[in-house]
């Protein structure tokens, strides 16, 4: 066990010179099996996803604080397996937060008597796979700390590209440090008061912020919880997505009640919009990359814009439109799967190919696979049938069933094969050992042809910025090109699309009038291009 390790599995180990952690009578920490525990090593793996909730008027409130942020999470599972984690506030008492969290699905670590003990007037949520800091449950969030004007919980998406340098500045202030997570640096920093700061009258929460995030640029989507309020807040480049929605009344379904001149029983905060309409809130706008945002019982409002340098562009990930979010997420005035289907697209006017039909590896490439196809004129048909109770396989006891593990995961509907030369559409191919047993499948089942198309570019660099991307060395495309990967996994062709291909279809709708028009739009292809925002982290100087 390495020194990192141990520091992490023993916390009570380490005491605190500066802030403390809460250490209340109503946290309760689950210690509920991962299946991260028995990850497989086939392709990327998702961030994490950030959930904020606070509802409007007389306190206590109707609505169920506690199970509009386990909805609000679960409808973020995607973006993180490994742990989960709910704070609560009644809105009064300064000292302590009721808090809930540990390993496992959201499924698994919520029930009845967790939930009874979360309520509450406001409060936030994460879910999580590890990028800095490790698995295990002292880095589950929300972070919660004790701070000279009362508790604070934070919850980050992302990951802090200086953080080093960040951990020796709160260090060097005589702030021990339990965990190696850049969350809880993020919190320790937030405890301390700027020096040119004067807080004779109370704590300046937007000025400490504001400095926090001078110190750190990116990348990160924060939302941190007071007594009563809920900040929500961007870093200065974008780089992790962040959106406020509205919680409608119960009747504000019928025709002619618009969004924004009905009042508000409630506000959210969330990484994506793709849970709001399961809670009863409808999307009104993204958090813009700098932004500062206050959500009291009384509404939401602009409390600062800290801007980034004049010479540097917004760098929204472009991965999230590939790969990460949900389809029905709406990011920079456009829904995901829009993006996704005009990828598709444009990979046909790229890479055409004579075949019978397009299908696509459910349910990663269905949206391309659908934009290829009307691009195109050929017919899609679904090929594979996954296998939903599968699951992740930890018994893998012989190199042969090593080698069926994915293929296990579906089945062939050989009536729409047999005979047939197929186009088989994935959004993405990372270590390169899931499509061949895809594709021997497809052959056994009497396919004529495969040729392989990916929606986006060869993934070719790794990322610092809160997406677990492997090594240069374990990204296939940096060992193979495109015609020696086809004979690799035994396609008969395989063609990506390319980076000005991406770009130009995750913009197409912001550059013939769609809702980000007139706005300073860009986004970081770092992972395809090696062009990362601000530089390498060992070459940053903020």
């Amino acid at each position: 066990m390495s020194t990192q390790e141990q520091q992490q599995q023993q916390p009570q180990q380490q005491q605190h010179v500066g802030e403390q952690q809460v250490k209340s009578t109503s946290t309760s920490v689950s210690t509920i099996p991962t299946i991260s525990e028995s990850k497989e090593l086939t392709g990327l793996t998702h961030e994490c996803g950030v959930f904020g909730a606070i509802a409007c008027g007389d306190w206590p409130t109707q609505i169920d604080i506690a199970h509009v942020l386990c909805l609000g999470l679960v409808a973020l599972q995607h973006r993180g397996q490994e742990s989960a984690g709910i704070a609560t506030s009644e809105g009064k008492c300064s000292k302590n937060f009721n808090v809930h969290k540990g390993m496992g699905m959201i499924s698994t670590l919520f029930n009845d008597d967790s939930m009874k003990k979360l309520r509450g007037n406001l409060g936030i949520g994460h879910t999580r796979y590890s990028t800095a800091g490790g698995s295990g449950v002292v880095n589950c969030q929300p972070f919660v700390v004790h701070t000279a004007h009362g508790a604070m919980a934070l919850a980050h998406n992302g990951e802090l590209v200086n953080n080093e340098s960040l951990r020796r500045e709160v260090l060097g202030r005589g702030v021990g440090l339990s965990t190696h997570s850049d969350s809880e640096l993020i919190a320790q920093s937030l405890c301390c008061a700027p020096e040119d700061v004067s807080e004779l009258e109370g704590p300046d929460w937007p000025a400490r912020i504001r400095h926090f995030m001078t110190l750190a640029p990116l990348s990160y989507s924060l939302v941190i919880m007071l007594t009563d309020k809920i900040y929500a807040v961007r870093d200065t480049y974008g780089n992790r997505p962040l959106c406020i929605g509205k919680i409608m009344p119960i009747n504000s379904g019928h025709a002619g009640h618009g969004v924004s001149d009905t009042p508000a029983d409630g506000w959210v905060v969330s990484s994506e919009s793709c849970g709001f309409l399961s809670i009863g809130a409808r999307y009104v706008r993204e958090v813009e990359p700098g932004e500062i945002v206050e959500l009291t019982r009384s509404g939401y409002r602009t409390v600062d814009i800290v801007e980034r340098p004049d010479f540097k562009r917004m760098a929204f990930c472009i991965f999230e439109y590939v790969y990460f979010a949900r389809g029905d997420s709406i990011f920079e005035g456009q829904m995901v799967y829009s993006v996704r289907l005009q990828c598709g697209r444009q990979l046909w006017r790229e890479a055409p190919v004579e075949a019978d039909l397009v299908s696509s590896v459910p349910e990663s490439g269905t949206a391309a696979a659908h934009g290829y196809a009307r691009e195109s004129g050929l017919e899609f048909a679904e090929v594979l049938c996954r296998n939903r109770y599968v699951g992740r396989t930890f018994i893998q006891p012989s190199t042969r069933l090593r080698q069926l593990g994915v293929a296990k995961k579906f089945g062939a509907l050989s009536e729409n094969v047999a005979g047939k030369r197929l186009v088989l559409i994935d959004d993405s191919i990372v270590r390169g050992n899931t499509i061949g047993p895809i594709i021997k499948l497809l052959r056994d089942a009497g396919a004529k042809e495969v040729h392989i198309r990916i929606a986006s570019p060869p993934l070719q660099y790794p990322c610092y910025m809160g997406i677990n991307i492997p090594t240069r060395e374990e990204l296939i495309a940096n060992k193979l090109n495109a015609e020696q990967l086809a004979r690799h996994v035994g396609a008969d062709s395989l063609s990506y699309l390319s980076v000005a291909g991406l770009v130009q279809a995750v913009q197409l709708k912001q550059s013939t009038g769609g809702d980000g028009e007139g706005k300073s739009k860009g986004h970081c292809t770092a992972c395809l291009t090696g062009e990362y925002p601000g530089g390498l982290p060992d070459d940053l100087s903020w």
